[in-house]
């Protein structure tokens, strides 16, 4: 299978080809075999034309409370710390067993 060349389309023709699935009620595989486009380009400019921000992962696009963010960060500080833990026993261990 040839590689796609990639291309550069104006905003018009984005937002138009979104409007066709938003406004016109066509269906997504319908537009792109159309316009020859890719399924996952098209839906994202449906999801820019609508507002939804693409570029953050989706990870960050759920709202988190201040509790559970702390909550995230003592995870990570924990976790941090058993690992640090970890090393120190074992360290400890081989100097222990170096010294006699």
């Amino acid at each position: 299978m040839p590689k796609r060349i990639r291309r550069r389309f104006t905003e018009e023709f984005r937002s138009r080809a979104a409007a066709m699935v938003i406004e016109e009620g066509l269906t997504v595989s319908r537009v792109c075999a159309d316009l020859d486009l890719v399924d996952s380009v098209l839906r994202r400019w449906i999801d820019e034309a609508k507002g939804i921000r693409t570029q953050e992962p989706p990870a960050q696009r759920v709202a988190v409370t201040p509790e559970q963010a702390e909550l995230q960060q003592l995870r990570r500080e924990n976790q941090i710390l058993r690992m640090e833990r970890e090393i120190l026993k074992k360290a400890t261990a081989f100097f222990a067993k170096e010294s006699t």
